[in-house]
């Protein structure tokens, strides 16, 4: 229960956020102040495609380092996988490079042996890396908890030439991801829940402007950016979403708290035809389900649709591969989106399994019924 009448409030965030082109062969001098010894977790497709650069800037840094590639998931035998390994090493700071479940692996890791964090996005997919939140899932990618760690990261790196150089998908999906940050935050303020840095605290001003940031940032940049990085052009409005997707929806959702945009997300990924799609992707249509379940207006439904739609966001059941889900898979997302500590509960209004059930049933009618 939030200290609904003391006035606390909280704020959290990582101690430093760098974003700039090329920022990736300056990785190692950044690594410096941090300890004399480092552990790389890296995605494969990092490796191979700037694998000699990362070595070549841990080399002239002077650090002792070790460099391993990621399985994958973000499961709990990969967590253990990485967190023995990086006690065998030695090191004392635990670096994340690719996406958002390589980050949280190596937060895991670094948090269990008690290394610095640093956390270096190749995407701007989600808003994981700069938050003290990581989310476990299954080997076969079936969410299972988050987990607060007590600690966000050291630094938060990012390369936004590498970033912009990747697949459109993958920021279109932090978008979708960063869509919810004030929706969410807005849920959590009616239903004056706690935020996530510190238990039974509110958010605090600075991280309520921060959340209303983010979504002034989407609602100008977004479909800039989409074009422009489909061109691979670095633009300002590219730096302006990837800043959003990274920083202003890791620190809004992390001090504002999330309900059920990402509860949703969370039930839905117990149906297998959803594993294919980014956890952004997932979490666009719950923002859309959220505002049905709150009662929002048809007219901000309506616009945040178009918005989907314009990016390429999945707006409908049918764009998640459910088109044939039946009242009963429904009904499955609905009891996994109501699990004990899931952050649908933060909504301010009556909740049960139907009443999920339903609003996402009248938001996939709702969205399909709109012609444009």
């Amino acid at each position: 229960m939030a200290d609904r009448n003391g006035g606390g409030r909280t704020f959290g965030g990582p101690n430093k956020y760098i974003q700039r082109a090329g920022e990736l062969a300056r990785l190692g001098g950044h690594l410096r102040a941090l300890g004399s010894s480092a552990f790389l977790l890296a995605d494969g497709f990092v490796l191979e495609r700037y694998g000699d650069v990362l070595k070549q800037s841990m080399e002239a840094s002077g650090l002792a380092f070790q460099i391993e590639r990621f399985n994958r998931e973000c499961s709990q035998g990969e967590i253990d996988r990485v967190t023995a390994l990086v006690q065998a090493s030695g090191a004392g700071i635990v670096v994340g490079i690719g996406g958002g479940k390589t980050a949280d692996t190596a937060k895991m890791a670094a948090i269990a042996t008690g290394g610095r964090i640093v956390i270096v996005p190749t995407i701007a997919s989600t808003d994981a890396p700069c938050s003290a939140v990581a989310v476990r899932y299954t080997d076969d990618g079936v969410y299972q908890e988050a987990h607060s760690l007590g600690r966000n990261p050291d630094i938060v790196i990012v390369d936004s030439a590498v970033v912009v150089a990747a697949p459109v998908r993958f920021l279109v999906s932090g978008i979708g991801d960063a869509l919810s940050t004030w929706f969410e935050a807005r849920s959590n303020l009616d239903s004056n829940s706690p935020n996530l840095v510190t238990p039974n605290l509110l958010p605090p001003a600075a991280g309520i402007a921060v959340a209303r940031a983010c979504h002034d940032v989407l609602m100008r940049d977004a479909l800039a950016a989409k074009l422009a990085a489909e061109k691979g052009a670095l633009t300002q409005a590219v730096e302006n979403i990837i800043e959003a997707n990274t920083l202003l929806s890791g620190l809004g959702f992390e001090n504002c708290g999330v309900s059920a945009a990402h509860g949703i997300h969370d039930g839905l990924t117990v149906l297998d035809e959803t594993h294919g799609f980014f956890h952004g992707e997932k979490v666009a249509f719950g923002v859309l389900c959220l505002l049905m379940l709150e009662g929002r207006p048809l007219a901000e439904i309506r616009e945040m649709t178009i918005f989907c739609r314009s990016l390429g966001l999945p707006t409908r059941l049918a764009d998640l591969n459910l088109a044939s889900a039946t009242r009963a898979d429904i009904e499955r997302v609905a009891e996994a989106a109501l699990q004990q500590g899931s952050p649908t509960w933060n909504v301010a209004v009556p909740l049960s399994v139907p009443i999920v059930r339903d609003a996402i049933i009248a938001t996939d009618a709702f969205t399909t019924s709109l012609t444009n």
